[in-house]
């Protein structure tokens, strides 16, 4: 019996093989075997190219296995190039070449590298048809194998885990699974009728969106304020940025175009992530000193502040202004009454201050009470507005059933 479902011969059999090998699935587990490695800082090839290896063919046991399944079990394919046969040699010889690749490291490293590559190929082994069908095993399956492959890629070379490694792999966790629960929400009509409890099926197309961005959003965060605690090279909070501005153009769009732009997005993040550990420009560079301005420094960060609270409040329009000024209103005496109380008790003091006073408490306690709520209410705003007014975020779930 053929391998192939297209032909007969070698040509054929191995182009069946090749066809499972999908590159925008593959190539991010095996780069952050790779990036594990460049986060142990000097490594060496061997234990690097055996883990990449067992993690290739744990991903390639993943892809086999969940298109068998999708064609001849659930009918989901309307193709497939694999016969029966096929799948099961590919099953086989995927799992043989991860069982190899893993005793080998092993013997390289220690008996400790199978607690992290084991549970990736349970991962691609069982996601179709046992952890496919839940929301949270179905969301955070690949992401954690990416994860693995990192803290894998990082122990073959020191046969041991570090705080770096783990916040990497915990911020590409929150990222994937994000873009994950978009993906799934491409097949939201067909997932609820072979009830496949996706969390898009379970929430609903737009709560997923939310959720996912979320997900996407705390990622960043952690990785900007890595950045500014020293857990992360200086550099990787700039690699936030052009991922940050995928997400704004993504949000909205269908999921189909949506995780097109944010996996591509995911590969510049990961590459920006490589170029800050392996290189670390910025390193050593200290962040400009507004202390220069002496006495009206704060006052002048306020007015920074404050300048973009009021173009966004003119965005928002007079109903949003006339609701935030009210709200300010009201809060206004409390937080007064907070200020001086904090100040008169010692609980903080300000340094860069112009010293003006008024009703007991410096003149910038007076407008931070004012430009803080401003710009948080501003925003708050913003968002309700782009919801109410984005078409396309309201109407996903009636696009995906057309």
């Amino acid at each position: 019996m053929s391998i192939s479902r297209h032909g007969t011969g070698a040509k054929a059999a191995l182009g069946a093989l090749a066809s499972q090998v999908h590159p925008v699935f593959m190539l991010p587990p095996l780069a952050a075997s790779w990036f594990g490695a460049i986060l142990a800082g000097e490594f060496s090839l061997l234990p690097g190219a055996l883990h990449a290896a067992a993690v290739f063919f744990g991903v390639y046991t993943a892809h086999v296995k969940d298109g068998y399944i999708d064609f001849y079990h659930r009918g989901e394919d309307d193709d497939h190039p694999m016969t029966r046969r096929g799948c099961y040699l590919g099953l086989g010889g995927a799992t043989l070449g991860f069982a190899l690749s893993t005793a080998a490291l092993v013997g390289v490293v220690d008996i400790g590298i199978v607690f992290l590559t084991l549970p990736g190929w349970l991962l691609g082994f069982f996601h179709a048809p046992q952890l496919d069908t839940n929301p949270v095993t179905a969301t955070v399956g690949y992401p954690l194998g990416i994860a693995l492959s990192i803290l894998g890629g990082f122990y073959v070379q020191t046969a041991t885990l570090a705080a770096a490694p783990l916040a990497f792999a915990g911020v590409l966790l929150l990222v994937l699974a994000g873009i994950k629960i978009i993906d799934d929400a491409d097949d939201y009509e067909y997932d609820r009728s072979i009830d496949k409890r996706t969390v898009s099926v379970v929430l609903g197309i737009d709560s997923a969106f939310q959720l996912a961005y979320v997900l996407i959003g705390a990622g960043l965060f952690f990785v900007v304020a890595g950045s500014i605690t020293g857990q992360f090279p200086p550099f990787a909070a700039v690699a936030t940025l052009p991922f940050a501005l995928v997400v704004l153009v993504a949000r909205g769009a269908t999921p189909k175009l949506a995780t097109m732009l944010l996996v591509r997005g995911s590969y510049v993040f990961l590459a920006l992530l490589v170029v800050a550990v392996a290189f670390r420009p910025l390193s050593g560079v200290r962040l400009p000193d507004i202390g220069v301005l002496g006495p009206y420094t704060y006052l002048a960060t306020e007015i920074f502040f404050g300048g973009v609270a009021a173009v966004v409040l003119a965005r928002a329009g007079r109903e949003a202004a006339r609701r935030v000024f009210r709200t300010i209103a009201v809060v206004y005496p409390v937080a007064y009454v907070w200020d001086w109380y904090s100040l008169e008790v010692g609980i903080f003091a300000i340094q860069l201050r112009t010293g003006i006073d008024l009703l007991g408490i410096p003149l910038e306690e007076h407008l931070f009470m004012v430009v803080v709520p401003a710009f948080v209410l501003a925003v708050h705003e913003t968002l309700g507005q782009t919801r109410q007014a984005n078409p396309k975020a309201s109407q996903r779930e009636q696009h995906i059933r057309e």
